[in-house]
């Protein structure tokens, strides 16, 4: 494919400092990479301190066991989200509660999260006892879809509400703050868990944090991640794992958060393109805006409006044969063969939504001409899409005056 949807910018410091690795040897878990950048994840969201690891799907399961939630309990979890937000819940040993979006927002529906705990559930000393299964509802983890901001002070208050914890799936939303100026970690959630797998704002190539203003928290994340080992002698004390960021990982980290600023203001740049192109086309619409904060644009494009779901396809092939890499959005996680049978609120919104969503190519490195070669190609599909519905409009019109 000739324009990718995500590919990383490596133009910075990030040869210079993986040379800086391999001339030291340190390569593994152990350098000073490692620190610094776990000391810059934490300024960017606003606590003392953050744990890099190994994956963004492995920072979200560290920060619930963090918490102690493990088997027989429940996490809240948009359907609309990629699947390692629910695989994250069944690898610490909990279940998903699967629940809709908001139509307008794309997000975690909250205002159902509140509903289906007043009338699923009833109080229990760990949180809520969902009735109908036995288990126990421990925390919700809202996503930030694609970097967008969601109302964390909402999701924060209806935790404490109900003696729930929040996990935020912020994989994508690097450098977002609250529409305050807070950051993330800020807000009186629990955790806030990034990841930095190749396609993400920033990259280690892969890799994850987690952020909390709990230190005790975040002491448990980095003794799990670290094979439960006490002091330097080779003592542990809980079976724990191996999930720590190599060096080389944190490297090309440091080396990419020096550029945050201007990757994120090419995101928004190729944003604002797309939805220029959506305001030209009565059957395309922008990507949601929530007004709640910062919004990192990770994956940006537009989507389908129109009555015709077979057109969605019809577009996807049109994008490829122009060279550009359009693919089917994520299939929302209760239509998934391993998430069958999981707890799950009626979904109208997330299976009608998904197959209209067109992630558009958003590299930082975008060239100027790739860009407007995707533009160009959408425009053509469009225009001619749309003109021939009018055109049968106009023709099915005439036929019904003349049979009049």
């Amino acid at each position: 494919m000739r324009i990718p949807l995500a590919i990383p910018d490596l133009t910075g410091n990030e040869a210079a400092y993986l040379q800086e690795c391999i001339t030291s040897t340190f390569v593994s878990s152990v350098g000073p990479f490692v620190n610094r950048f776990a000391s810059e994840i934490a300024d960017l969201s606003g606590s003392e301190h953050a744990v890099v690891v190994n994956s963004g799907t492995v920072a979200l399961q560290i920060a619930l066991e963090s918490l102690g939630i493990s088997s027989g309990d429940l996490v809240m979890v948009p359907s609309l989200t990629f699947i390692a937000s629910a695989n994250a819940i069944r690898h610490a040993g909990a279940d998903v509660w699967l629940v809709d979006c908001d139509r307008d927002l794309w997000s975690l529906d909250l205002s159902l999260c509140r509903h289906l705990i007043e009338t699923e559930t009833e109080p229990h000393p760990k949180g809520r006892r969902h009735v109908a299964s036995g288990r126990i509802l421990r925390a919700i983890m809202p996503v930030m879809i694609m970097g967008a901001s969601i109302d964390l002070d909402a999701f924060a208050a209806l935790s404490r509400e109900f003696g729930l914890s929040v996990v935020v799936d912020a994989a994508a939303a690097i450098g977002a703050v609250a529409r305050d100026g807070r950051k993330l970690a800020q807000i009186g959630v629990d955790a806030v868990c990034y990841s930095f797998n190749g396609n993400k704002t920033v990259t280690c190539g892969g890799g994850g944090a987690i952020s909390a203003s709990d230190n005790d928290l975040i002491a448990r994340a980095a003794h799990l991640i670290s094979t439960g080992r006490v002091g330097e002698n080779y003592e542990h004390d809980i079976v724990a794992y191996n999930h720590r960021m190599t060096n080389i990982q944190a490297a090309l980290g440091v080396a990419q958060l020096e550029r945050l600023t201007l990757f994120l203001r090419r995101k928004r740049e190729i944003s604002t393109s797309y939805d220029e192109l959506a305001a030209r086309h009565q059957n395309l619409s922008a990507f949601p805006t929530p007004p709640f904060g910062t919004n990192t644009r990770w994956f940006s494009g537009v989507w389908y409006n129109g009555e015709d779901l077979a057109v969605c396809d019809r577009f996807r092939a049109h994008m490829k044969d122009a060279g550009v890499d359009l693919r089917q959005f994520w299939k929302p996680v209760h239509l998934q063969r391993p998430y069958a049978d999981a707890i799950a609120s009626p979904m109208p919104v997330a299976e009608d939504l998904w197959r209209r969503i067109f992630p558009l190519p958003c590299s930082t490195g975008l060239s100027a001409v790739d860009l407007a070669t995707v533009i160009a190609a959408a425009d053509e599909f469009w225009s001619r899409t749309e003109g021939r519905a009018t055109g049968d409009a106009i023709a099915a019109g005439r036929a019904e005056a003349e049979c009049g």
